[in-house]
C-alpha cells in the first residue's frame, strides 16, 4: 500500500491500531524492503545512504510502536522525530549510516571522521549540490567524533528537479572528507525511485 506522494507529514490518524499492524507485519515489512530497495545506495566500505520518504517513515513509526507499545505519549515523540525526513517536494532526505562490525575499527573511523556530515554531496551532471544535515542535534561531538548515523537533506532548485528526472541525467552522490573520500553514481531504478519524492 503506497501513500499519495502529497503526503508529506505523517499525522495520528494515518497510524495503524498495533493489532492491525501485528496482523498485517508481514506483508507490510515485505512491501517496504521491496520499496527501499531502489532507494539504498552504498558508498565506499563503511557508508550506506538510506533515501527516506513517507512510506519508510511511517513504517519507521509504525515499527517503533510496535516493539516499544507506548502508545500515544510514544507517538508524538515518533512524529516528531521522523516528520522532519519526510521530502517536501523540493528536497530528497536520506538517512547516512557508517557501518563497521569490528567496534575497534568503528570508534577509531568515527574518531577521525568529524565534521563529515559538512562534506556530503549530490551532482547533477556539472552542478554541485551541498547536503544540509539535519538540525535537531549535533552530529560531531565536540572531541571531533561523528556519529555513525547522519540525517541529511539535498534542496533541490526547479531546475534541477527536471534535470534530475530526465532519462539522460547524470547523477552522482558522494563524500569529500580527508578520511573517507568516494562518490558513485546513481543507477536508472534509484532515479526513479527518488524522482517520485519531487511535486
Amino acid at each position: 500500500m503506497i501513500m499519495p506522494r502529497e503526503k508529506r507529514e505523517i499525522q495520528k490518524e494515518d497510524i495503524m491500531p498495533l493489532d492491525v499492524y501485528i496482523k498485517n507485519r508481514k506483508e507490510l515489512r515485505k512491501n517496504i524492503v521491496d520499496l527501499k530497495k531502489d532507494r539504498r545506495i552504498a558508498l565506499g566500505p563503511y557508508a550506506t545512504f538510506y533515501f527516506e520518504s513517507y512510506d519508510t517513515m511511517l513504517a519507521q513509526v509504525q515499527e517503533m510502536l510496535y516493539i516499544e507499545k507506548g502508545g500515544d505519549k510514544q507517538l508524538k515523540d515518533e512524529l516528531i522525530a521522523y516528520n522532519p525526513l519526510i521530502p517536501n517536494g523540493k528536497e530528497l532526505t536520506a538517512t547516512l549510516m557508517f557501518e563497521i562490525d569490528n567496534p575497534v575499527s568503528r570508534a577509531a573511523f568515527l574518531g577521525k571522521a568529524g565534521g563529515i556530515e559538512e562534506k556530503i554531496f549530490m551532482k547533477i551532471g556539472d552542478e554541485m549540490i551541498k547536503a544540509i544535515p539535519e538540525k535537531d542535534v549535533d552530529r560531531t561531538s565536540a572531541e571531533g567524533k561523528a556519529s555513525s548515523v547522519q540525517f541529511i537533506h539535498f534542496n533541490l532548485t526547479d531546475e534541477q528537479i527536471q534535470k534530475f528526472k530526465s532519462d539522460n541525467a547524470d547523477i552522482e552522490i558522494g563524500i569529500n572528507h580527508n578520511e573517507y573520500s568516494h562518490s558513485t553514481k546513481l543507477n536508472s531504478k534509484n532515479k526513479k525511485s527518488l524522482s517520485a519524492d519531487f511535486i
